[in-house]
């Protein structure tokens, strides 16, 4: 996500309990989990309703005697006057304006993320990825950091249109050309995982990866100690 954004999002006072707080990849489950679970109970109420009228009203002995129903081009009555279709409305609206207003305060966090501890370039070429660290080394196809730590990236292009992302981490921004974009993710699991270039950019475009090492912050600042600017 472009970082250039986030200074001029305005601040919602929201009980800060309500909004999840965590990594990058804990933050999007939360959400996930949330319209997934209003998506199934709103699901299960629409069906069981329509399932309740149909056998209600169902075709058959079991039909009450007195019941008429409208001939062709008349008019259903017995609605309650609106009043079902009102307060269906109004329950629809409250519960979309609060999920409106949750995502939204949940979205803000994720561009506003904690102070990083420590700040990664990464510059995009046809085809492949370049990492800078902060001591000035940098490495082509890899890039280390620490678990546990809140890990800003600088993202730009040497020459055309790339989009750097790690789908397990959900980390994803633009790489520009003449841009610097800012993204971040804190991993909280040791491995390796895979950047790709999610913006189709030549022939060698789906050639375009990186791997992410996530390693123990004791092993990381131990390699990191052996790195120079003019390479390990």
């Amino acid at each position: 996500m472009n970082g250039h954004a986030a200074g001029s999002i305005p601040a919602i006072p929201l009980q800060p309990e309500l909004i999840p707080r965590g990594t990058r990849t804990v933050v999007f489950e939360r959400i996930f989990e949330v319209f997934l679970g209003l998506g199934t109970l709103v699901g299960v109420v629409v069906v069981a309703y329509m399932l309740y009228n149909a056998y209600r009203y169902r075709d058959g002995e079991h039909r009450e005697d007195d019941f008429e129903p409208p001939t062709l081009g008349e008019l259903p009555t017995g609605g309650g006057g609106g009043r079902k279709l009102f307060t269906s409305f109004a329950l629809s609206t409250v519960i979309v304006v609060s999920l409106i207003a949750w995502t939204y305060g949940t979205l803000l966090y994720v561009e506003d993320p904690p102070e990083p501890e420590m700040e990664v370039g990464v510059e995009g070429y046809r085809f492949g990825w370049e990492f800078t660290y902060p001591n000035g080394y940098s490495e082509d196809g890899v890039l280390r950091v620490p678990a546990d730590e809140v890990i800003r990236l600088r993202v730009t292009s040497s020459d055309v249109f790339h989009n750097f992302g790690v789908p397990e981490l959900r980390v994803k921004t633009d790489a520009v050309p003449g841009q610097t974009t800012t993204t971040w993710f804190e991993a909280d699991e040791t491995g390796n995982y895979t950047a790709q270039c999610y913006e189709l950019c030549g022939s060698g475009h789906s050639y375009m990866t990186a791997t992410v090492v996530v390693m123990e912050p004791d092993e990381y600042r131990e390699w990191y100690a052996n790195t120079t600017a003019n390479g390990s």
